[in-house]
């Protein structure tokens, strides 16, 4: 049979449903579950194309919904290099879910081809995963007949973390190569990250014990797995407790835990039985970002989120660069949203005296504006984010010759973070062992590292709108410009606040709008968060 005949035949198994819409947003197609089956059918012929298009090269493939409900579910294309997938291609993504039939889809599919100038004789290649949901299963082999329709070759992964099917589809596609990136399996993954967190160590010793709330996800699996390939507790002197890894009731998946409920509810999971001054994370689903946090020893709960990450890994590595004699030869530089604190901004800028970039909310528009530094470190507020090293950088780091022990010991340990970073996506294992590595060389806990800046109160409010479509954000999603006049009520409220900021922004995933409010007390940040929020409401029925 032809491909046109293989789509029209499989797809009439993953009929679309009458009258949905959808679209491939900041995170892929990301909804309830039981309305993905046409859409991953779907995605496995759009990943097809992909694959010819860079002559057979591999395609990634992850089924997810990181911090969603359980009874949601995604899917998501990653690119060669473990990249997310080129913005181009997002409008092909959805123009293939919308197609109303099996004869309309297999017509875009063949425009496609041709409007791309597809290879049609090339070879196709895929990987794929899913996390631990119960309806990841029946998306798998829907996925499997869109690839199978397409003449694609594949393999399965069957469940990792994002992170981890974002590292095999870069390191299949490096194999062999003088940028190989290391083993494409998860034993590979463990290995690297773990030799290279011994490596970083320098031999130092951390204080205590970092509880690591794995969110019911798939993050708690591999962890327990992953403690296994690190260093004993003897060793380095400390160790991980792994909480909230329960994956065999997937109703507990995200449920009063993870790196989403931390960061929007500002305190302990229910569950938590962390002391004062204990350091804590929560990863969040899929295990793509992290947080920390702690409870001083007023027993308050204090948050260490993706801007005090980002913070940390920039002063560090700065540090190291230094002391390595390197510094000259890196820039470095730091990526935010609009939803990076103010107060990081500012210690960013003058305290550590380095560049701040501000970019839409989304993995790939900072990862993008991090590759333009040598060193460019960026994580949004939420915890999701990396350190990415460029070609020169590396290459500086692999000539360079220390003129001293203390040189050689600050350049073996950037050595290291370079492997010990997954550097083409956030990685909430990875990243774990990079703050650990950073509080064992500083002697800190989560005080000292708290006390670098203090964030100026901030607020952080969802509401469900009827057509998110209806917000259109400008200036890195700092202002709004329509609903037309929303945008001049926001700066006319905000204004009457000390340290008060505001911006409005509609959500990748759903039909819901975020208002993020700063200002300079809590009381004064809930009434700005409030008023904001009373303008979005009656602009958004």
């Amino acid at each position: 049979m032809s491909i046109r005949e293989q789509i029209l035949a499989a797809s009439s198994k993953h009929p679309k449903p009458s009258g949905q819409v959808f679209q491939y947003g900041t995170s892929g197609f990301r909804m309830k579950a039981d309305l993905l089956d046409s859409v991953v059918f779907r995605v496995g012929l759009l990943a097809t194309l992909r694959s010819r298009k860079f002559l057979g090269q591999t395609i990634g493939v992850m089924i997810t919904a990181s911090h969603n409900p359980p009874v949601d579910n995604g899917v998501k294309l990653v690119d060669p290099m473990g990249e997310m997938l080129e913005g181009s291609w997002e409008a092909h993504a959805t123009q293939l879910a919308n197609a109303e039939s099996d004869e309309a889809l297999a017509d875009v599919y063949a425009k496609l081809e041709k409007d791309l100038k597809i290879r049609t004789e090339a070879p196709s290649n895929v990987v794929f995963a899913r996390d631990t949901r119960a309806s990841g299963p029946a998306l798998v082999a829907a996925l499997k007949d869109g690839l199978n329709a397409g003449n694609a070759k594949f393999i399965d992964d069957n469940v990792l973390t994002t992170p981890q099917l974002h590292y095999n589809t870069r390191c299949i596609n490096t194999k062999g190569t003088k940028e190989a990136f290391g083993e494409p399996t998860e034993h590979g993954y463990y290995e690297k990250l773990g030799s290279a967190f011994a490596r970083a160590m320098q031999g130092r010793k951390s204080a205590g014990s970092v509880t690591v709330d794995c969110a019911n996800g798939v993050g708690g699996e591999k962890l327990n797995r992953f403690l296994k390939y690190l260093p004993s507790v003897d060793e380095f002197g400390f160790e991980i407790k792994v909480v909230n890894d329960d994956v065999t009731h997937p109703d507990k998946l995200n449920f009063q835990c993870g790196a989403d409920f931390v960061k929007t509810q500002q305190r302990l999971p229910p569950s938590s039985k962390a002391g004062p001054l204990e350091r804590c994370a929560s990863f969040d689903g899929d295990a793509d970002r992290i947080v920390y946090y702690f409870l001083d020893k007023d027993n308050q709960f204090r948050l260490l989120d993706g801007d005090k990450i980002a913070t940390l890994a920039a002063s560090f590595i700065g540090d190291l660069a230094r002391l390595a004699g390197v510094s000259e030869k890196l820039q470095i530089g730091v990526v935010q949203t609009a939803y990076a604190n103010g107060s990081s901004t500012d210690y960013v800028t003058r305290s550590l005296k380095l560049p701040v970039v501000c970019t839409p909310t989304g993995v790939k528009h900072l990862h993008h504006a991090a590759t333009k530094f040598d060193v460019g470190v960026y994580f949004e507020a939420n915890g999701h984010g990396t350190v990415v090293f460029s070609d020169s950088a590396l290459k500086a780091l692999a000539k360079h010759e220390p003129q001293s022990p203390a040189q050689a010991s600050a350049l073996e340990t950037l050595r290291a973070l370079t492997q010990l970073i997954n550097q083409t996506v956030g990685d909430a294992l990875s990243d774990l062992l990079f703050v650990e590595v950073i509080l064992a060389h500083k002697t800190w806990g989560p005080q000292e590292w708290i006390n670098t800046y203090t964030d100026i109160p901030n607020r952080l409010v969802r509401i469900e709108v009827p057509d998110r479509n209806r917000f259109k954000a400008v200036d890195a999603e700092r202002r709004l410009e329509e609903p037309q006049g929303v945008q001049s009520e926001i700066d006319a409220v905000v204004a009457k606040y000390k340290l008060g900021r505001s911006f409005v922004r509609a959500s990748g995933t759903e039909d819901a709008v975020r208002v993020y409010a700063e200002a300079a007390t809590t009381g004064e940040v809930d009434d700005l968060a409030l008023k904001v929020t009373q303008i979005v409401k009656r602009a958004g029925l």
